[in-house]
């Protein structure tokens, strides 16, 4: 069983800075990709954020030199630094993963999502 369990959401002023962090755990044999996806009241599920393994970064153009990807393989973890954040950030933050687990298993994982709240 694995597991993704995010943390850092909450409410903060137009321009200030969140920072969103996953933990990932369980019966990991190695995490591949991993990503940040948000989902806005009434809006599909979109990708913020995405880093492979060997650390490669790809970006949604809405949120380009805004936020930045990290990773720490040593701790099974992904962040997700949030500046300059604006009202149409607002939305349900989920972690995503793709695992290999002990069984080798090759599968991906959701957490269960943490709001991000962007005031004007």
């Amino acid at each position: 069983q694995v597991q993704l369990v995010e943390s850092g959401g909450g409410l903060v002023q137009a321009g200030g800075s969140l920072r969103l962090s996953c933990a990932a755990s369980g019966s990991i044999f190695s995490i591949n990709d991993m990503a940040w996806y948000r989902q806005a009241p009434g809006k599909q599920r979109e990708l913020v954020a995405g880093i492979t393994s060997g650390g490669s970064t790809n970006y949604a153009d809405s949120v380009k030199d805004r936020f930045t990807i990290s990773r720490d393989n040593a701790k099974d973890t992904v962040s997700l630094q949030m500046n300059s954040l604006k009202p149409e950030d607002t939305a349900v933050y989920y972690c995503n993963a793709e695992i290999t687990t002990t069984r080798r298993f090759r599968l991906v994982y959701w957490g269960q999502g943490t709001q991000v709240t962007v005031s004007s």
